[in-house]
């Protein structure tokens, strides 16, 4: 049987985890995007990453709302 705190512990390891994984991901995008602005062969390219960058930097700031 499941208590009521161990729903929400797992669900702070879970979003944990996810919060680990998006940082990661910022990890990645963050040099691509400084690239594509020293490089402005593509300038969709440069607003994509920002777009794609606001909305992981929301998503983990959804997740430690959540805890």
């Amino acid at each position: 049987m499941t208590t009521a705190r161990g729903i929400v512990a797992d669900m702070d390891k879970k979003a944990r985890k996810k919060i680990d994984v998006l940082n990661q991901k910022l990890q990645a995008l963050r040099p691509k995007l400084a690239g594509a602005r020293r490089q402005l062969d593509d300038p969709s390219e440069v607003a994509r990453l920002e777009e794609e960058i606001r909305g992981i930097e929301a998503e983990i700031e959804r997740l430690r709302g959540s805890k």
